[in-house]
């Protein structure tokens, strides 16, 4: 599960009372929307939380037994694939610290399934230069589109020309009206550089 937030998620189909099975919690940063229930779901399943150096310490304090610190450039090979952090332009707190000393980046993920299948989940970012290095080596990409917080529409368009992924799902809109994207006028201009998964919550997709 990446950045998990349910309890207090508007649009969530999923509580946090409804995770029986959890093996890993993967966190692209520290704010209250992406973080708050990690802790709980790490507690409650013994998931490990793999995420910035810092942000697993805080979980570990916390009482959360198995924990993966990383950071922004570096890779680990775990059980299910290989696991690179990405940069991302966004600012980073972590929930729940109230002592300031985790300090945390943002990041994202690209992953390489041990089917050879890839995913990028951008986390929370503004469109980088860096997206490029990743040209080729994308099947899957999540995308931010929501803007205010995030890239919008426009950026997330320049990301996928950056990137060249098979298969777009937009992300990180919608959950509160300041965040409001049409994801079918997203579609519409991507046109053909990628298939653009449109996903309600709730619904899933296979790589």
């Amino acid at each position: 599960m990446f950045d998990p937030f349910l309890d207090e998620n508007p649009v969530a189909e999923v509580r946090r009372s409804d995770v029986d099975t959890l093996d890993y919690i993967l966190v692209s940063h520290g704010h209250y929307d992406h973080f708050a229930d990690a802790v709980p779901l790490a507690i409650q399943t013994g998931a490990e939380v793999i995420g910035v150096y810092e942000i697993t310490s805080f979980a570990k304090d916390q009482g959360v037994r198995r924990t993966h610190g990383m950071n922004i450039g570096g890779g680990y090979r775990f059980p299910f694939g290989y696991v690179k952090m990405t940069p991302a332009a966004h600012s980073s707190s972590v929930h729940g610290d109230t002592t300031g000393v985790h300090n945390t980046l943002a990041g994202g993920f690209w992953i390489e399934f041990k089917n050879g299948k890839t995913l990028y989940h951008a986390g929370d970012t503004a469109l980088i230069m860096e997206m490029q290095l990743l040209k080729g080596r994308v099947d899957t990409a999540l995308l931010p589109i929501g803007d205010n917080f995030t890239m919008g529409p426009e950026d997330a368009l320049r990301a996928v020309e950056f990137v060249s992924p098979r298969v777009v799902v937009p992300m990180h809109y919608d959950t509160w009206p300041l965040i409001h994207q049409d994801a079918k006028a997203f579609a519409a201009r991507v046109g053909t550089l990628a298939e653009v998964r449109i996903l309600k919550p709730g619904e899933s997709t296979e790589l």
